[in-house]
């Protein structure tokens, strides 16, 4: 049975904020306009780390003399996102030292977050019925950052507009810009990961790319301290898979018009930097299943795409997630909210919360 009776179901819209300015500006306004949710993913942030303890063996304190490693890499390669980092904590009356942790949670916990349900997918014009090219993600987290889900439409001073979902104190990554590019990131578990740059930062600065390429070669940043899944896609239907370790990459391309990833590696010589792969068998399920789904489908549309993303098949490790009880701290995760891009329209269809209990919402990005 897929328990339905712990699903939120969300009556009103997500927040959406609007900001401009420099980089510093559009942190602090969305620290002013998100105060509660900031500060609140601070103390889910520091409840999940104790919790886990023992496991970890860290504690707030040592995590945040932890993630002190990772920021000079950030400040030299992107003092822009710091300085917007710093806005954030300025706004929300928040520590700048505990968003530090947050936004390198991932490498401060060493991947010990074992979050492995993230899907993502892209088609190009040539399998679409009306010619559009459409990119979807599940946004499979912690549960209890799904009441501080909010979107963010920025306007920076020095880059392209963008429209993205975050929640709390992370910075917006996951999105499209004024360039008609769209990325969706799922996390992968290399062998070779390192002090860097921490990946959320790697992933932020593609949202600024103007091409393609550039967008590839963002996610392809020396010193990163690992590496996402970026999917990227572009409104001329160039859609990519690009899998990123700490030193290695790999870059899958649509070739019969769409492509599908989740948590694990598809690419064989990455496969061999894959930490614990017997771990990751039902990413692997959820990632077939997709892909059947997708390749199923004559001609796609933004309700096909939907319909993917509510579904439960191979339950729990479907690509609807639904929270699991007397689940491990660092296990727990479930769907806080899903998007289809129409990146012909410029436009986000967005459900915050599961896809099967909560309804979608247009947002279309002014550029």
């Amino acid at each position: 049975m897929i328990p339905m009776d712990n699903v939120p179901e969300h009556v009103d819209q997500p927040l959406l904020i609007r900001v401009q300015g420099s980089h510093r500006e559009i942190g602090r306004q969305i620290g002013e306009s998100c105060r509660d949710k900031v500060q609140r993913s601070i103390q889910n942030g520091r409840q999940l780390i104790e919790s886990a303890e023992e496991i970890l063996e860290l504690n707030w304190d040592g995590a945040q003399i932890q993630a002190r490693k990772y920021l000079p890499f950030v400040q030299e390669r992107y003092p822009q996102y710091v300085d917007e980092l710093y806005g954030i904590a300025e706004g929300a009356n928040a520590s700048f030292d505990d968003l530090v942790v947050l936004n390198a949670l991932e490498a401060v916990t060493s991947d010990a977050l074992h979050l492995t349900k993230c899907t993502s997918m892209a088609v190009s014009d040539d399998v679409t019925a009306d010619g559009h090219v459409l990119a979807a993600h599940n946004e499979d987290w912690l549960p209890e950052d799904e009441e501080d889900v909010y979107l963010v439409h920025a306007s920076p001073d020095d880059e392209p507009p963008f429209l993205a979902m975050t929640y709390g104190g992370l910075l917006p990554n996951v999105g499209f810009n004024g360039y008609g590019i769209s990325q969706f990131c799922d996390t992968v578990y290399p062998n070779d990961c390192r002090i860097g740059i921490p990946r959320i930062f790697v992933s932020r600065s593609v949202l600024a790319a103007r091409t393609p390429k550039e967008a590839i070669n963002r996610a392809l940043v020396s010193q990163r301290a690992a590496g996402y899944n970026h999917l990227i896609a572009h409104e001329s239907g160039e859609i990519y898979n690009l899998e990123v370790s700490a030193k290695k990459f790999a870059l899958l391309y649509a070739q019969e018009g769409f492509l599908a990833h989740t948590n694990f590696y598809l690419d064989a010589n990455m496969q061999a930097l894959e930490y614990d792969p017997d771990e990751r068998i039902g990413t692997r399920l959820r990632y077939y299943r997709a892909f059947r789904l997708l390749k199923n489908t004559q001609l796609h549309s933004i309700k096909s795409l939907q319909s993917i993303q509510r579904d439960h098949i191979n339950h729990p490790n479907s690509i609807c997630n639904h929270l699991e009880p007397d689940m491990e701290p660092l296990d727990r995760e479930k769907t806080i909210n899903a998007m289809v891009i129409d990146l012909t329209a410029r436009v986000m269809h967005f459900v915050w919360g599961n896809p099967c209990k909560n309804p979608y919402h247009a947002y279309y990005l002014d550029a």
